[in-house]
């Protein structure tokens, strides 16, 4: 019997080859364009971070920190056929409980929303254009 092998791609972040699923599709290519084109570090990015929420394993997609390991951004990914909507602002929300970061971001490789939250003010907005890296930790 022969076996089938999936499709593969290597993960720079994580430094092996995982499943290339739809999302697993997005995810690297967003990693890519934050790497080349926002000038985040790679070595201050991390993929599939497990968290304790209520209780449960949740795992963030990719997180971005500081130099001093505090999260800054949180990245959920969807597939291309699967439309942003108010659920996954909800889950990506839930995950923040857990980590506090200021800038979240959502993208399905076609739509990409990025919302910045002012724990002072008690606060969040929409951002036009997802952030620079020297912008997230300023």
């Amino acid at each position: 019997m022969k076996r089938i092998k999936k499709h593969q791609i290597f993960d720079q972040v994580r430094k092996r080859y995982v499943a290339l699923t739809p999302e697993e599709w997005v995810r690297q290519h967003f990693v890519a364009y934050l790497l080349s084109e926002k000038g985040y570090p790679q070595e201050l990015i991390a993929n599939e971070i497990t968290i304790k929420l209520n209780g449960t394993s949740k795992r963030c997609d990719t997180v971005v920190y500081d130099t001093y390991l505090s999260p800054l951004v949180i990245v959920e990914y969807k597939a291309p056929s699967v439309p942003i909507t108010q659920t996954v602002f909800d889950q990506i929300v839930r995950y923040n409980m857990v980590l506090k970061v200021p800038y979240l971001i959502v993208s399905n490789g076609l739509s990409h929303y990025c919302f910045r939250i002012n724990y002072e003010t008690q606060t969040w907005s929409f951002l036009r254009e997802i952030p620079t890296y020297h912008q997230v930790k300023s």
